[in-house]
């Protein structure tokens, strides 16, 4: 994982409407940037579900929300539309994005090593620096760990 007070990196990538989405346009706020495995999956779910429950308090603290995922920008958009997520999705189908940040990498399920998504959150401070690095997510009280 990234280290806290290192300088966040730069990237750019295309939200769930095909708009991009660059680092940059957080300068001057604070932004909580997730990553995930998969649209629709319970884990996912759970997690997208707590962070859309208190993304009003997000705002009210001065913080954006953005995810990213490999999948593709329709399935962002069914994603967002059915569990009506109020925050952006950014398709990393190369995982560009996902290497930068360092959440990208082996991992085990049921036993057996693959090569996937670590789940891992980033706080970003209003300079572009790292100010938390979540890598064990609960993903049903992530904001409880984001805002503590």
């Amino acid at each position: 994982m990234l280290q806290k007070g290192t300088k966040a990196p730069w990237f750019e990538g295309a939200d769930e409407n095909g708009n991009t989405v660059r680092l940059g346009d957080f300068a001057g706020k604070k932004l909580v940037l997730y990553f995930y495995p998969k649209d629709s999956t319970p884990g996912c779910t759970a997690e997208a579900c707590d962070l859309r429950d208190n993304y009003e308090r997000f705002l009210a603290l001065g913080y954006e929300v953005l995810g990213v995922s490999r999948d593709s920008a329709e399935s962002h958009r069914r994603f967002i539309e059915k569990y009506s997520l109020p925050f952006h999705l950014i398709s990393d189908p190369e995982h560009r994005i996902l290497e930068a940040y360092e959440a990208w990498g082996e991992k085990k399920n049921y036993g057996k090593v693959t090569v996937g998504t670590l789940r891992t959150t980033y706080v970003i401070d209003e300079e572009g620096v790292i100010a938390d690095a979540i890598g064990k997510v609960n993903t049903k009280e992530h904001t409880k760990q984001i805002l503590r």
